[in-house]
């Protein structure tokens, strides 16, 4: 397959087992195997039964990983589901130019591959995680001060890449029907409320499921503070028509939120079709089918 990202950089379980030799040499003995994963910005080996390591693809993620290494041991108590622990954080070396981490291994398929037994029972634990998340202090934190979600922000701020999106779909999709609903969604009011928690990526590749019921809730890469809009895109991303409304009212979130997560479910799966559709076709697949929910609903 070809690479996602102009500058990906290549990784292996050589490249693994050589900086964990030369930088962790306590866990230097203990198998390693490569997970596949419709994730965009991390290659991840599985570490012996109960670590994982996680290779940045791309720089932009180096910021992600810091993110990460800094919220998630001080949100992860507060929170009804799992997330990733960070353990360990390594060096560029070995050839591979990048930092990188060690995090303990969540156990479970994600919920691309697995499915969800009681639909339900997911928008309810969904809406419980995300209320959890919003409910954590989000304005009196030691400095420096939580990042601003790239997500959290007025959906004006995706206009110019989701047209440009909607351009490259011309016969793909029924871009006026498209346009129109993305039309409609820039007129929505704006979020004057306390910026609050999101994690800004609930698609089902960051969702994990065991024995059939979502456990862990994986990939903070655009953990911030904002808008708590951006969260509301696993409605779409996920979610049946039938358990969106379940899931809406354990929120009790109100109409303009709501009418924005829809155009966040939008703008993110216009802008990561047409850049994804050859290189990631499960992601892609995901993309289409929350374009295709937005226009159903």
């Amino acid at each position: 397959m070809d690479k996602m990202h102009i500058d990906e950089v290549d990784t292996d379980s050589s490249l693994v087992a050589r900086l964990l030799a030369a930088q962790f040499p306590q866990w230097a003995d203990l198998p390693i195997k490569p997970i596949l994963s419709a994730g965009t910005n991390h290659a991840i080996y599985r570490l012996g039964s109960d670590m994982a390591v996680r290779l940045p693809l791309i720089e932009e993620a180096i910021e992600q990983m810091d993110k990460e290494s800094r919220w998630l041991p001080r949100l992860a108590p507060h929170l009804p589901l799992a997330i990733p622990v960070p353990l360990a954080l390594g060096a560029p070396g070995e050839g591979y130019p990048l930092r990188w981490s060690v995090y303990r291994w969540l156990e479970g398929e994600n919920a691309e591959s697995q499915r969800i037994v009681e639909e339900g029972q997911a928008a309810l634990d969904l809406a419980h995680f995300i209320t959890a998340l919003q409910q954590i202090d989000a304005v009196n934190c030691p400095p420096p001060g939580p990042p601003i979600s790239s997500r959290g922000v007025p959906l004006s701020t995706r206009d110019a890449p989701v047209r440009a999106a909607i351009a490259e779909l011309s016969g793909v999709l029924d871009t006026d029907a498209v346009t129109a609903v993305w039309d409609a969604a820039l007129q929505i009011p704006e979020w004057h409320g306390l910026p609050v928690w999101t994690h800004g990526d609930l698609l089902p590749g960051n969702l994990l499921v065991q024995q059939g019921r979502i456990s862990a809730v994986i990939d903070f890469g655009v953990l911030g503070v904002g808008d708590p809009a951006c969260d509301l895109i696993v409605a779409w991303s996920l979610l049946s028509t039938h358990t969106r409304s379940i899931f809406r009212t354990a929120l009790s979130v109100d109409n303009a939120t709501w009418e924005r997560g829809r155009g966040w479910a939008l703008s993110i799966g216009l802008i990561a079709l047409p850049y994804y559709q050859s290189t990631n076709p499960v992601f892609a697949a995901t993309a289409r089918h929350m374009i295709d929910e937005v226009l159903a609903d």
